[in-house]
């Protein structure tokens, strides 16, 4: 079994960085949504709304880096163009979106996706011994659940 510069198993960080890759694309299509609602939406929720969308694209903006600084650690290449973005992307595109609620839901929709990756990344990086990768996909995860809740509660709408 081949080690690389940090201690981990060259091919199971590989394999990591692949998932890692999508889950980057994922992100950046995340964090374009929150971009486009945090400039378009109108309505009476409009000055919460605008406030809790740019902490979220700020946050967000954040993880997009420390996904591909840990790409780099394991010895691969982040994703790094809008063609590979869409390429490797599920989180659902919005478009042209003004109305509070179709933003939420959009917003649950697309962490839904996010969890489901960070999940596997998660198994997969316990199953490596790879803690560096496992700890930032428990924060990621912690801290999209509780996002997810708060908007489901938002939306009067039962997790």
């Amino acid at each position: 079994m081949k080690l690389n510069s940090i201690g981990l198993n060259t091919e199971k960080s590989k394999a990591l960085s692949k998932d890692l890759n999508k889950l980057l694309a994922n992100f950046q299509t995340y964090y374009q949504n929150l971009r486009g609602i945090h400039w378009n939406i109108k309505g009476k929720s409009f000055f919460d709304l605008h406030v809790k969308f740019e902490e979220l694209y700020n946050d967000a903006n954040l993880k997009v880096d420390e996904i591909a600084e840990r790409i780099l650690t394991l010895g691969e290449v982040p994703l790094h163009t809008f063609e590979d973005y869409l390429k490797n992307s599920n989180v659902p595109i919005g478009k042209n979106v003004t109305k509070d609620e179709e933003a939420i839901k959009l917003i649950v929709d697309s962490l839904k996706e996010l969890l489901l990756i960070e999940r596997k990344i998660l198994a997969d990086s316990d199953a490596a011994n790879d803690e560096g990768t496992n700890s930032m996909m428990s924060g990621f995860i912690t801290e999209q659940e509780k996002t997810v809740w708060m908007m489901k509660a938002w939306l009067a709408e039962e997790i």
